[in-house]
């Protein structure tokens, strides 16, 4: 296959018809085909998949309907602290950042630790200090808190759990494979309501949250970053399509309707192949998600809207 595919997601859970309501469900479609609109341009004028999913992960960074960016979930200090990374497939290049605060687009540091440093990880005041000197673009606290994570905030603050937010809406990413056949993911999220500052999830971490390697797949992941960490869920789908021959499709079914199911891992990924098929399986209620390949348009799905066509 010759041609591009991009797939992005808006997170994954427990979504219903009843939880979400159609003024919700117009804003998710939107902005998921905004990204798709973003990172596709780029694809169809001959450009890199990095630069694709890049694009595409810094529009649902900047809207506040998901969590990432603005509009990410909060700490238990009330605090918006993110995570984000960046692979690209050909020389397998990795750059990540955990625990930031401050900074506008954190998929774009992310990239400037992969191209501009030694190192595959930066935290907290070291990722901050590194965006400073860069002079990306920052913004205030106020910038990145939204009304509604302020009250999902309110109404768990003082306890000592977590929350997954994706009963309405969750981390995002993007995955590609541009015409020349390089493949790139990208992951981005603000974490789970009312962690621990300092929590890293797997969003920030390569082979967990994100993987891309052009002769298997490029892959994001949402869910429940501890249990995603702990079976390596985007190295995994990777290593069944190369050691045990898997095709893309089979391989990341089995992995999140059986493997991730086993440590009760909730959520789903999307991933594109060598060859451009692409598949975003899901084990809870709904994922947000769109794909967008050369030959067919943009197509946005929550639901079974998307099942006609899978690879």
């Amino acid at each position: 296959m010759s041609g591009f595919t991009i797939a992005v997601h808006g997170g994954a859970g427990r979504l219903n018809r009843d939880n979400l309501s159609e003024a919700r469900q117009e804003d998710i479609r939107a902005g998921l085909a905004e990204a798709l609109r973003a990172g596709g341009d780029i694809l169809e004028q001959g450009g890199t998949a990095t630069d694709a999913v890049i694009a595409a992960v810094v529009v649902l960074e900047d809207d506040p309907a998901f969590n990432a960016g603005r509009g990410a979930v909060l700490n238990r200090d009330g605090r918006a602290e993110m995570d984000a990374s960046i692979m690209e497939g050909t020389g397998r290049r990795a750059g990540a950042v955990g625990a930031v605060r401050g900074v506008r687009n954190p998929i774009q540091l992310a990239r400037a630790v992969m191209e501009q440093t030694q190192h595959v990880l930066l935290a907290a005041e070291g990722a901050h200090a590194l965006a400073q000197r860069l002079a990306l673009p920052m913004a205030p606290m106020d910038y990145f808190i939204t009304p509604l994570r302020r009250d999902q905030w309110l109404a768990v603050r003082g306890r000592e759990n977590s929350f997954l937010d994706h009963d309405v809406k969750g981390t995002v990413g993007a995955v590609a494979r541009d015409r020349a056949g390089r493949l790139a993911a990208a992951t981005s999220t603000g974490g789970m309501t009312n962690k621990m500052p300092g929590r890293i999830g797997d969003s920030a971490l390569i082979g967990a949250g994100t993987w891309a390697w052009d002769k298997t797949c490029a892959v994001s992941a949402t869910g429940h970053g501890e249990r995603f960490i702990r079976v390596s869920c985007a190295a995994r789908l990777s290593a069944l399509i190369e050691l045990a021959g898997m095709d893309l499709g089979p391989a990341a079914r089995q992995l999140v309707h059986e493997e991730l199911l086993e440590l009760d891992a909730r959520g789903g990924l999307i991933a594109v192949g060598a060859d451009g098929r692409w598949s975003m399986p899901y084990n809870d209620g709904g994922m947000l998600r769109g794909v967008r390949t050369e030959a067919e348009p943009a197509r946005v799905g929550i639901w079974d809207e998307l099942a006609a066509w899978p690879a």
